[in-house]
Parts: C-alpha cells; structure tokens; sequence
C-alpha cells in the first residue's frame, strides 16, 4: 500500500447488532472500529502493546473529526488504512479512511493523540517509535479533510451553569459503567458519541420535523444521518461516574442543520467533552438527504440557541 493511504490497520464487517433503526451501521461501531486500527497503527510504530493494561506506553486520544461517507449495511465488508500526519514531542495526529471492498470510502477519521504513561501523564516518543515513524508518514487525503467543520483547537465553552443559562435541553443522563471503559479504567472514545446517538432524537426530532414539513417533496419514512462530527475530550469518566449530554441547535445550511453536545459532569458541572454534529433529515426509502428549503431554514433557525458554541 502506497505511502499515499498508509498502511493497513483493521479488517472486518459489520454485524446486525451493530445496525440502529436508520438501517445502517451506528456511528459508535465506525468510532469502535477506528480505534481497533488506531491500537494497529500503534504497533506500526514500535507499540504493539500500547492498549494492554501493564503497558509503560499508551495513546489517549484528544479529539476525533470523523466523515461519514457512504452507508454500512449488516454483512458489510470493510477495512482501514492509516497513517501519521503530524508528530510532536508528545502528540500526534493520525487519519485513518474506512472502506468498503470496491474501494469506497464509509468514512474517514483524523485523530489527535498524546503519548502518555498508562496513568495519562504525557511525554516524550521513544526512539523506536521515532525510527518507524517516517514510514507511516501520509498526506491528509481530500476525502477526509474537514468539509463543514473547524476542528481547530479552541476553548470550550461548556458547563452545567452554562447550559443551565442557555436552556440546553438533556438528552442524556446515566452512569459510566464497566463495559464502558477501556483496560485503564477510562471512558472508551466511542461510548460518547453512542451516548450522544441514543438520546439525539430529543434535540434532532424538532429541526428534522420542521425540515420534512416544509420539504419540495414529503418522505413516506424518515430519519436522520450524521454527515460529518468532531468530537473533544476534557476529562474522561471512570465506571461508576455519573454524566450528563446537554444538546442545542445551531442553524440549518442547503442540506445539513448543525447540533452541538456537551457532555458534562453533573456533580461538579464540569465538561468532559464537546462534539459538533453536522446532520441530516434522510429519506429512508430512497436513502437519500432531504433538502433543507429556505422556509425549512427559517424553521430551523427560530429553534437554535442564540450564543451557542463548542
């Protein structure tokens, strides 16, 4: 495989199980996925055993910015290449494309990483890692360069008071449990953005109703896409946590309405994480997006949270 796409990471399919009711594959089993072959790039670079729990080395992930491109149905076949993008004296910055066995690409990931201790404390890559390096080296491929979002570091804006001030409603509340984290202790990446998935329709429901009212053509059947997300870590929860996803909405474009998720510590109202979603209203039987009209627009906009940012 060409330095161009990297190497590959991961191969496999998707199960039924795997599968919500928009009949595709969940966006928590593509997070899944890509950090099985984050764990493969990992040993590509000199750390075959950076995710076991005895390990001295280990990477924690700092954000994932993630394209979804073309559906996964059950039976799928797929499998990951990846590669370094960039490399600092404790971070990196990897991308990863999913595809399907024509080629396509399902979805592609860029992903910061530090190189910690397996207690979390960062620091610098060993010479072994160093050495191999070069060979993983890749340019972002077009295909998973950011399309709808700037995933430019920024300061968060989340808390409880603030949420509380803007009226975000929750769409979720819960506990962080065993088969939630990894073999540190830590919240797995993708159990956010599945806990995100699981209540979205209470944020999500009201802007894709408006959009399929006021729609050229109504659909018979209707759900929702998540076309595009970037995702931020602040802390990570521990088994036995409790958390909180406070959610609002930004605006909608031609096509898209945009949705931001604080996830949040509801004891000391801390934020844990913040995740922009680029979404879609999907026809379910042509699977195809839904054009967002200027009257659906106008609907759209009187229910965003004026002041509302990551």
């Amino acid at each position: 495989m060409s330095v161009q796409t990297g190497i590959e990471v991961w191969r496999g399919g998707v199960n039924t199980w795997e599968c919500d009711e928009m009949g595709h594959m969940n966006v928590r089993f593509y997070v899944a996925k890509a950090m099985e072959g984050v764990a493969g790039l990992a040993a590509a670079m000199g750390m075959p055993g950076a995710f076991t729990a005895n390990t001295n080395a280990t990477l924690i992930v700092r954000d994932i910015h993630v394209r979804f491109l073309r559906e996964a149905h059950a039976g799928t076949l797929l499998s990951i290449e990846g590669g370094v993008v960039e490399l600092g004296e404790t971070e990196a910055r990897l991308v990863l494309i999913m595809r399907h066995v024509d080629g396509t690409p399902a979805a592609t990931f860029q992903i910061g990483v530090s190189h910690t201790t397996r207690l979390g404390e960062p620091f610098p890559w060993p010479a072994a890692a160093l050495a191999k390096v070069d060979a993983l080296r890749v340019e972002v491929p077009e295909a998973a360069r950011p399309r709808s979002i700037d995933i430019a570091p920024f300061e968060s804006q989340a808390s409880l008071a603030a949420a509380d001030e803007l009226g975000l409603g929750r769409i979720g509340l819960g506990v962080i449990g065993p088969q939630d984290c990894d073999v540190f202790g830590r919240m797995r990446p993708e159990v956010y953005i599945g806990r995100v998935s699981d209540g979205a329709a209470f944020v999500v429901g009201a802007p894709r109703a408006a959009i399929i009212e006021h729609a050229e053509q109504q659909p018979a059947r209707v759900g929702g896409a998540v076309l595009e997300l970037h995702q931020t870590f602040a802390a990570w929860p521990r088994a036995g946590q409790r958390f909180e996803l406070r959610s609002g909405v930004l605006g909608a474009e031609t096509r898209t309405f945009r949705v931001i998720h604080w996830l949040l510590d509801p004891d000391t109202g801390a934020p844990l994480g913040s995740a922009l979603a680029v979404v879609a209203a999907f026809d379910l039987d042509a699977r195809k997006l839904v054009a967002v009209t200027d009257a659906a627009r106008d609907a759209v906009a009187k229910l965003s949270t004026p002041g509302l940012a990551r």
